[in-house]
């Protein structure tokens, strides 16, 4: 029989590779989100909601999934553990969004035992106020230190740009193109220009993602979701001005940073200015995937935008 796959948010853009994944294995789809989404596939189906554990509790009362993926962010990760037992209860194989800016930039190139920011990092700030890459780091510590034995397997996907996020350094979602339609000349940080980007289209992030379910060996394990295509955020800039005619300016940090008024500032100081060149080995073993089954980001960067344009 066909298995049944539940995607907790998953509407976005990781979400929404995973699921065309999914569904060209035969499985059945069923994606909890906040999007209006309408179904053209007999095996997949939507339901909209905030997908927080008293929906999830009335939502599996009847209900159990051979796989859940849960691609929900937790900022505060004492919610998650009621979260965790309640679908541990209702699945054979539950895969954890995490994310590859927990790695610290100590280890070149990035390997799934790399140090995490979380364990080296010295500046307190940081480690008390980011509510991200520190969060993820927080969730997986939890499921390895009281949830050893289970069955869940951590992913920790890096930048996935799709026709809803179209990422270069700290530009996000559709800002870039924004700039690029206004014929704007975009300031761009000098120091990034040379550093590998943690960057990937998200089908090929959705494939690894969907092809790690039930896979021997994946429980208690976690990894790093990359087709490791390794293009520097020079060459990721040269993509958007060969396709798009995007112009750039390669500026200092301090000029960078008063352009974007600091925006995303951690993401920035602990994550694009990292060079994230990735080993993507432990993936490929996992799933059995190969270098060849994926695209190069310069083709899911043409197909992202001429979906804009249906």
């Amino acid at each position: 029989m066909n298995k049944r796959i539940l995607l907790i948010g998953g509407g976005g853009t990781l979400g929404t590779y995973t699921a065309e994944e999914l569904l060209k294995q035969e499985y059945f789809v069923d994606i909890i989100c906040l999007e209006d989404k309408i179904s053209n596939d007999k095996n997949l189906k939507y339901y909209k909601a905030q997908a927080n554990l008293k929906y999830l509790e009335e939502f599996l009362r009847n209900k159990n999934y051979d796989g859940i993926v849960n691609f929900i962010h937790y900022p505060d990760v004492v919610e998650y553990p009621p979260v965790h037992k309640l679908l541990m209860s209702h699945t054979g194989h539950l895969i954890v969004l995490s994310s590859y800016r927990v790695y610290a930039d100590e280890q070149h190139p990035i390997t799934e035992n790399a140090p995490m920011l979380l364990d080296v990092s010295t500046d307190k700030e940081f480690i008390e106020n980011e509510k991200y890459a520190i969060s993820k780091a927080k969730l997986e510590k939890y499921l390895n230190n009281e949830c050893k034995g289970q069955n869940w397997t951590v992913v920790r996907p890096v930048i996935s740009f799709s026709k809803l996020r179209f990422d270069l350094v700290t530009y996000y979602g559709h800002d870039l193109l924004t700039k690029i339609k206004n014929k704007e000349t975009i300031p761009l940080p000098f120091d990034a220009k040379q550093l590998t980007a943690g960057l990937d289209w998200a089908g090929n992030s959705g494939k690894l993602i969907a092809n790690l379910l039930f896979k021997k060996g994946t429980f208690g394990e976690a990894y790093t979701v990359s087709s490791a295509q390794n293009l520097t955020w020079g060459e990721v800039a040269e993509l958007y001005s060969e396709i798009m005619g995007a112009k750039f300016k390669w500026v200092s940090l301090e000029d960078y940073l008063k352009a974007t008024n600091n925006y995303n500032y951690y993401a920035l100081i602990y994550d694009r200015l990292f060079d994230r060149i990735i080993d993507n080995r432990k993936i490929l073993q996992a799933t059995g995937l190969k270098s060849s089954d994926f695209t190069p980001v310069k083709k899911g960067l043409e197909i992202e935008l001429d979906l804009l344009k249906e």
